[in-house]
């Protein structure tokens, strides 16, 4: 029995979500998954759109032009299902993130600092030093967070907002801010079968999956962690950075490097065999 075409246009999420979504035996029997970048702005082939049974998709607003969401479900067959799936997205670990252009992994105090003309190791160590809470107002950084997501939650009826509320505190949910650990993208793949009126596989099952980005954990502030009394990110925590063992102390000394020597590939610079220290 050949398959229908199940059409996922989503970001770096799209691909843990179907792989534990291939769990659920009912879902997989159904189902062929093919998979569509949304933030590469990947073209969605026309032939795929025309076949497609089922589309699940991030929602994407109309300045997206031909890739907005409105515009794809337009073109779907009058008989396709389509769901709204999250994209889930939290600042709170890391409230001084910026996202601007040009450098991966943004920090408005590290860049200001980056800019300075300050010595590296005195523009390091400063960072480390400062009192973030005295600097910045970090619960209402964090209530922003929140806020935004729950305009971004609206567009889905998969909830996800209250796990992060509930727990965000006493679990890291998230590797970066758009990268989140495993179990809220169980909660997401659980809620997404639930909505297409399948039976969840369960979370023992989802759990042996392990975490769906396991490379790269980005470091938290331990002085941002301490404030909030985050156990998980204190001073004395190792993370996985692209393979290599790291605390938030190297990981800010390679982020002034790199700034300065005026790397634009942070996370090949991370990844290369030139990283500072």
């Amino acid at each position: 029995m050949t398959k229908e075409l199940c059409l996922v246009h989503a970001n770096c999420q799209g691909e843990p979500l179907i792989e534990r979504l291939r769990l659920c035996p009912e879902f997989e029997a159904r189902y062929h998954c093919a998979l569509v970048t949304n933030y590469t702005r990947e073209p969605v082939p026309g032939d795929r759109l025309s076949r497609c049974s089922l589309f699940l998709y991030q929602h994407l607003g109309p300045k997206w032009g031909g890739l907005a969401s409105a515009s794809l479900l337009d073109r779907l067959p009058a008989d396709a299902r389509s769901l709204c799936i999250p994209n889930m997205f939290f600042k709170g670990y890391w409230p001084t993130w910026s996202g601007a252009a040009g450098f991966d992994y943004r920090c408005t105090l590290l860049d200001e600092l980056a800019d300075s003309d300050l010595p590296d190791e005195e523009a390091t160590l400063i960072y480390l030093h400062t009192d973030m809470a005295a600097k910045f107002d970090l619960l209402t950084m964090i209530t922003e967070t929140l806020g935004r997501e729950q305009d971004r939650e609206s567009h889905t009826p998969v909830k996800y907002l209250d796990v992060i509320r509930g727990e965000y505190r006493a679990e890291q949910l998230f590797n970066t801010v758009n990268h989140p650990r495993a179990r809220l993208m169980n909660h997401a793949a659980e809620g997404v079968l639930d909505a297409l009126g399948f039976t969840s596989p369960g979370r023992e099952a989802m759990g042996a999956l392990g975490e769906p980005f396991p490379e790269f954990e980005q470091p938290v502030n331990p002085k941002v962690a301490a404030h909030f009394g985050w156990d998980f990110a204190g001073p004395d925590r190792r993370y996985r950075v692209y393979g290599r063992d790291m605390s938030f102390a190297r990981w800010v000394a390679n982020y002034v490097f790199a700034r300065r020597a005026g790397i634009t590939d942070f996370i090949g610079f991370l990844q290369g065999d030139d990283i500072a220290i």
